[in-house]
């Protein structure tokens, strides 16, 4: 009986014992078979490390596709903590290449984690400090490819390029506005360690390759961007000016050749200004009155509503105008007398354009000013765009309508003014102004996306009234206020302004806005530039004095530039003794030096060759008279 007890019990223990076999092998099985993949996954993950694969940033190019912003290859640090044997001997050591406190690099380093990025500190270090860390092999140290921004014109387009931060996001201009298409995707380099930082064996790396950046075309053209900002450094230091701006663009089609203003800062170092100098794109922010300049649209206003005829109708001013009970006085003291509208136009007289506003009613120049697109944003593909301000249209009496017919009153934007300029001499149309031109693929630049062209308004005035206003405009340049900007057989037109300042509601004494729209060849024009210099110092304080030599040279290096054609048919100039007249300069290469003549300039002979063989100026281009060639024999 106990026999069978002891043997009943054992097989029991044996049950239970193949039980727990079974169980265990069951388990195995699941593990091996089943659960195989969600456990090596597991085990993968834990082993599993990747250095981040950094993407080039897309480059920036101009009409033409040459770089504006470009990238410099760079490296930064990582570091993997479990590699290092000491740390507070790594954190010294990298302090000391790095120039940082070693407390800030062990506070990085000393954390459960797989990798560190020395950030900012070891982020785009120049190659010495690259160099240097590479020899000293230090365990647990690694350098990653990475790259840098750059920008190889420093201050050319600045507020509107803009310009990233440490780790290269867009943080202004162009570079913030397409931040998401020009930053590309980061890649990996992924790898296995074991726990103790080691490379396990029998496991290959692999790499994700990081997708860089798409490129940005713009419609901006380098060349004629250095001529606008060379013009503009140069008037804003001889006049010591609080700001100076401008914008150049294709009346047919709205892209902006050209923007920029001063003072300006170095995209490179941008940190190093003030950040009111960095954050207004003054072009298409700052809001200001115009002044006569504003008269081009209350003029063509005019004109299309055949208020006057500006040949045959005439005026008479005394000087003053009287418009419920405020008297509006001419510029010129005593007036202008008897003239024609076209005269009008040209002597810039406020009261002649009392006269078109009363002419036209409130209602009507109240809704010209709508159609040209002021009191509203132009939509404009750049950052911090204003709106400008205008009267309410319960506000806008007789007094305000006469005011804003001479540009006093009402507030625009660089970018308004120079689309709505436009709109009057392409024959009517108001584009949306526009600064990109495409998007391309990376390293191939194919177009992948081409920014299209849009009318906010096909017919503002007439094909007839701005071919009247191209007449007029021309005839201000060549008889009137924007005497200064003539250039013989070349047909400028355009408007000169001068505004005063209002602050709080009060005009300063002194203190003006002075400016200068123009377009050129009238016949057919290729471009718009408008320049307006904000409280100059100087003792003459006239648009058309002033800006229009700065206008003038601007334009004469645009048609050398785009070879411009010589013009017919251009409206007569009566020069004076103060006039210095433009010719263009002849070909003398091939010549020998005895046989070099010029009524018009000087000579300077450079070598002791009797043939030239290189000039400058070149051949064609247009300069004062009197200046010197230089000659290389």
């Amino acid at each position: 009986m106990v026999h069978q007890n002891i043997k009943k019990k054992v097989n029991y223990y044996k049950l239970f014992i193949y039980f727990i076999m079974f169980v265990i092998i069951a388990k195995l099985s699941y593990i091996q078979i089943i659960n195989y993949q969600d456990i090596n996954n597991k085990a993968n993950q834990s082993w599993d490390r990747s250095f981040p694969l950094q993407p080039s940033r897309g480059i920036i190019y101009d009409t033409n596709l040459n770089e504006i912003a470009t990238n410099l290859p760079s490296m930064s640090i990582y570091v993997i903590p479990s590699q290092v044997k000491d740390l507070n001997s790594l954190a010294n050591t990298l302090a000391n290449v790095l120039n940082v406190s070693s407390s800030k690099i062990y506070n990085k380093i000393n954390k459960k984690t797989s990798i560190v990025k020395i950030f900012p500190e070891g982020k785009n270090i120049d190659n010495i400090i690259a160099k240097k860390i590479s020899e000293m092999r230090l365990e647990g140290v690694y350098l990653v490819y990475d790259n840098k921004r750059y920008y190889p014109y420093n201050e050319l387009l600045a507020h509107s390029i803009g310009f990233v931060g440490i780790d290269n996001q867009g943080l202004a201009g162009i570079e913030s506005k397409y931040d998401d298409l020009l930053k590309g995707n980061e890649g990996q380099l992924n790898y296995k360690l074991d726990a103790k930082g080691r490379l396990l064996n029998g496991y290959s790396s692999d790499i994700i390759s990081p997708i860089n950046g798409f490129n940005i075309q713009l419609t901006i053209d380098l060349k004629i961007q250095q001529i606008l900002e060379r013009e503009l450094k140069n008037a804003f230091l001889k006049y010591e000016a609080e700001s100076i701006f401008a914008i150049a663009m294709d009346p047919n089609n709205g892209e902006i050749l050209a923007i920029s203003s001063y003072p300006s800062f170095n995209l490179n170092d941008y940190k190093s200004y003030d950040q009111e100098i960095y954050n207004r794109n003054l072009p298409i922010w700052k809001s200001y009155e115009p002044g006569s300049t504003f008269k081009v649209f209350s003029y063509a206003a005019g004109l299309e509503e055949k208020a006057f005829d500006m040949f045959k109708d005439k005026y008479y001013d005394d000087g003053t105008e009287i418009v419920d009970g405020f008297t509006i006085k001419s510029w010129k003291k005593g007036g202008h007398g008897l003239q024609t509208f076209l005269e009008v136009l040209e002597n810039s007289s406020n009261p002649g354009f009392v006269e078109i506003s009363r002419r036209l009613g409130k209602d009507t120049l109240y809704d010209y000013v709508k159609k040209f697109g002021f009191s509203k944003k132009t939509n404009v593909d750049l950052i911090g765009e204003s709106s400008g301000i205008f009267f309410k249209k319960e506000n806008y009496n007789n007094l305000e309508n006469a005011t804003t017919s001479f540009g006093q009153g009402i507030s625009v934007t660089q970018i308004q003014m120079v689309r709505a300029f436009s709109s009057v001499i392409n024959g009517g149309k108001l584009f949306k102004p526009k600064i990109t031109k495409a998007i391309l693929m990376p390293n191939s630049n194919e177009i992948i996306y081409q920014i299209p062209t849009i009318v906010d308004n096909e017919n503002v005035i007439s094909k007839k009234t701005s071919e009247l206003m191209r007449y007029a405009l021309e005839s201000v340049v060549a008889k009137g206020s924007g005497r200064k900007a003539y250039i013989e057989n070349y047909r400028v037109g355009g408007k000169t302004g001068t505004a005063q300042i209002a602050e709080n509601g009060v005009y300063l004494q002194g203190q003006y806005i002075l400016s200068f729209i123009a377009a050129l060849p009238m016949s057919n024009p290729e471009i718009v530039v408008y320049i307006c210099m904000e409280k100059p110092h100087s003792l003459i304080q006239y648009g058309g004095t002033i800006v229009g030599p700065i206008m003038k040279n601007v334009l004469l290096d645009i048609i050398s530039y785009k070879n411009i054609s010589r013009q017919d048919n251009e409206l007569s100039f009566e020069y004076t003794w103060m006039d210095i007249k433009n010719y263009p300069v002849d070909n003398y290469i091939n010549m020998s030096i005895k046989d070099v003549k010029s009524k018009h300039f000087k000579f300077v002979i450079l070598g002791d060759g009797d043939k030239v063989i290189s000039q400058l100026p070149k051949a064609n281009e247009i300069i004062e008279e009197g200046k010197e060639v230089i000659l290389f024999t």
